[in-house]
């Protein structure tokens, strides 16, 4: 489903869980990461709590985003159980799982399958040039990588999100060939749901000293990035990093019809707080534009999910009806 020529504008009402902000990559624009050893995990009981205060908060999508344990680090196989765990309990509470935590093993990725409706890795960028700059302490940034993640997926009927982030280092050229991969990927296997395009917009942590990316130049990007990609795949950028209303208006011209995940935090840019439901109404409203809640899965993937995940899917797509 797309909804690339229809006035309408959709956004998925969601909660982020993080089990760990450690991270052994250390990218040079990020607001996210603690040092491996710094931070406590979250425990299954601190996250019953949680989502039990989130029952009747109109939350369909529990996103567990987390930052990255070693593939040969000893914690490894316990920090994928933390992840696996809080997917079921999620789905067990009556939510929709959605997991990005990094590139995973074909194992890993296909044991999550069964308690996540979708999943998501950002490609971010494909030049090698970036691991010089702002991946050069970064291992799992190399491409091959990533682009692994995205076949994997394709191969384990996984309905998946990918995206870029612009502005950290690379040029106009890299964004198109970025894009081609996705498009190369997905019509090997027709599973990307989503590509997002994220403007770089410096935090408080990072060490990156560049300025933001200038959002003027969205609405181009998205025109061109609706040329290369297939029209089943959604367009989404992030609302809170493009502050500028009318800005926001000219990206929804250009193409881009999701607005993402919005919650209470914004766990990746936490300087940019989401704009709520209500505020993003009322600046679509006025030029014609509907926006509507979904689901982290796209219908036409429903057929893929395990009957467990079907039942969750079909119970909130008659809430959202």
């Amino acid at each position: 489903m797309t909804n690339a020529n229809s006035a309408i504008v959709t956004y998925s009402p969601a909660y982020t869980i993080v089990p760990t902000y450690e991270c052994f990559n250390r990218c040079a624009y990020c607001n996210f990461r603690t040092n491996p050893g710094e931070s406590p995990w979250l425990t299954l009981s601190a996250a019953e709590e949680l989502l039990k205060r989130l029952k009747n908060e109109k939350v369909c999508e529990i996103l567990i985003l987390s930052g990255e344990v070693h593939p040969n680090s000893p914690q490894r196989q316990a920090w994928f159980q933390r992840i696996y765990d809080l997917c079921a309990l999620a789905l067990a509470m009556g939510f929709l799982p959605h997991t990005n935590a990094g590139p995973l093993s074909f194992a890993e990725m296909r044991q999550l399958k069964n308690v996540n409706v979708s999943m998501g890795l950002m490609l971010e960028q494909l030049t090698p040039a970036l691991l010089k700059t702002v991946h050069r302490y970064a291992p799992s940034k190399v491409a091959e990588l990533r682009l692994q993640q995205l076949q994997w997926a394709g191969e384990l009927q996984i309905p998946f999100t990918t995206g870029l982030l612009l502005g950290i280092g690379e040029t106009a050229d890299d964004w198109w060939t970025t894009l081609a991969a996705i498009s190369h990927i997905h019509q090997r296997y027709h599973h990307i749901q989503e590509v997002i395009l994220q403007p770089h917009s410096p935090g408080n942590q990072q060490i990156f000293d560049a300025p933001p990316f200038d959002p003027h130049q969205l609405p181009a990007v998205i025109s061109k990035a609706r040329q290369i990609l297939p029209p089943e795949i959604t367009i989404q950028i992030p609302p809170n990093l493009v502050k500028d209303e009318q800005w926001l208006l000219a990206c929804i011209e250009a193409g881009a019809r999701d607005l993402g995940g919005i919650g209470p935090i914004d766990e990746v840019n936490p300087d940019y707080p989401h704009i709520q439901e209500q505020e993003l109404t009322e600046i679509l409203q006025p030029t014609g534009w509907e926006l509507l809640p979904r689901l982290p899965v796209y219908p036409q993937f429903d057929s893929w999910l395990a009957k467990e995940l079907q039942i969750a899917v079909n119970h909130w797509r008659k809430i959202l009806a």
